[in-house]
């Protein structure tokens, strides 16, 4: 019998064996590198990169969602007013120096009330945002990735706590918080009601990723379930997961002006859109004004999310890449 031909390198491989599966080792990727224009290798989401970047929409929603995040962060840059003293011979005043919104009912400056509304709005919306997405992740990854009893497990409860509208379940809950409502709380119910969708969409592309040769070569390899997870399937199970958390965060925003509107939502101790949203109806028909710059700035906000979104889906979804 012929002995087996042995290849440079001493390790009986074919050529090219030994790099592939040292990308899969190295990477995570769990695909070859791809080649930019100047012949010189790159990564699967260097390439993503490159086509997000090239997307006006992307640009737009991103110097919109900074301007939103640089007012939450630091209000006192772009007012030296105080949001919350009010003096009622301003009552319903139209803008003047320093006062460029004008008065709400209350005397209360509208453009540092809709500056410093900012922070409240944005910290709910990311921080539900993250929490959902980490426990969306966790639970839909384990279902998809180890299937069987656990899987059932997993899914039957998140079809119990999909089957609850977010918003009708955030406003149960919060009833039973009506005197000692804080941001923590709100955050806390976003995200409990909040993960479903995240843990679908995971799970889905856990299920597409764990089958595809790079993971039976890792596995081959004898690397662990969990090693396998989070080296190999999640990063290539992400794309829609981030897409999604994109425009959830902007959902978020949303549900917390709808339950500040109706009173449930943040105290009134803390400045927010939805809150003077909900004091501004009462002067709708004599200064529209009011209720013009609060709910300008809470959609301007929610559609730089969806705009990015948007931008994500389009270029992280290789079916829509040329």
């Amino acid at each position: 019998m012929s002995e087996p031909t042995a290849y440079p390198g001493g390790s009986g491989a074919r050529p090219g064996q030994e790099h592939q599966v040292a990308d899969i080792d190295e990477t995570g990727l769990g695909a070859v590198d791809a080649v930019d224009d100047s012949g010189a290798p790159s990564s699967v989401w260097a390439e993503r990169w490159r086509a997000l970047r090239r997307r006006p929409t992307f640009w737009v929603a991103a110097v919109l969602i900074v301007l939103v995040c640089a007012i939450a962060a630091f209000p006192g840059l772009f007012t030296s007013q105080d949001p919350r003293f009010c003096e009622l011979g301003n009552s319903l005043g139209e803008p003047r120096a320093g006062h460029i919104f004008g008065f709400d009912r209350q005397g209360c400056d509208i453009y540092a009330r809709t500056i410093h509304g900012a922070r409240a709005s944005v910290m709910v919306g990311v921080l539900a945002t993250l929490a959902a997405v980490i426990i969306g992740t966790l639970i839909g990854s384990l279902a998809g990735n180890f299937g069987g009893w656990l899987d059932t497990v997993l899914a039957r409860v998140t079809d119990i706590f999909f089957a609850v509208p977010l918003v009708l379940a955030a406003i149960v809950v919060m009833q039973l918080f009506s005197g000692s409502r804080s941001t923590w709380t709100v955050i806390t119910v976003l995200a409990a009601f909040g993960w479903p969708p995240i843990a679908r969409i995971a799970r889905g592309a856990v299920l597409g990723v764990k089958n595809n040769e790079f993971v039976t070569a890792a596995r081959s390899l004898g690397m662990g379930q969990l090693t396998i997870l989070g080296r190999h399937v999640l990063p290539n199970a992400a794309a829609p997961i981030i897409v999604y958390g994109t425009v959830a965060l902007g959902m978020f925003i949303v549900t917390e002006a709808t339950l500040s509107f109706l009173g449930i939502g943040l105290p009134p101790s803390v400045t927010s859109w939805g809150g003077d949203i909900a004091k501004a109806q009462q002067s709708l028909r004599a200064d529209p004004a009011v209720l013009f710059f609060p709910a300008g700035a809470l959609a301007l906000t929610v559609l730089s999310f969806i705009m990015l979104g948007d931008a994500v889906r389009d270029a992280l979804d290789p079916k829509g890449r040329k």
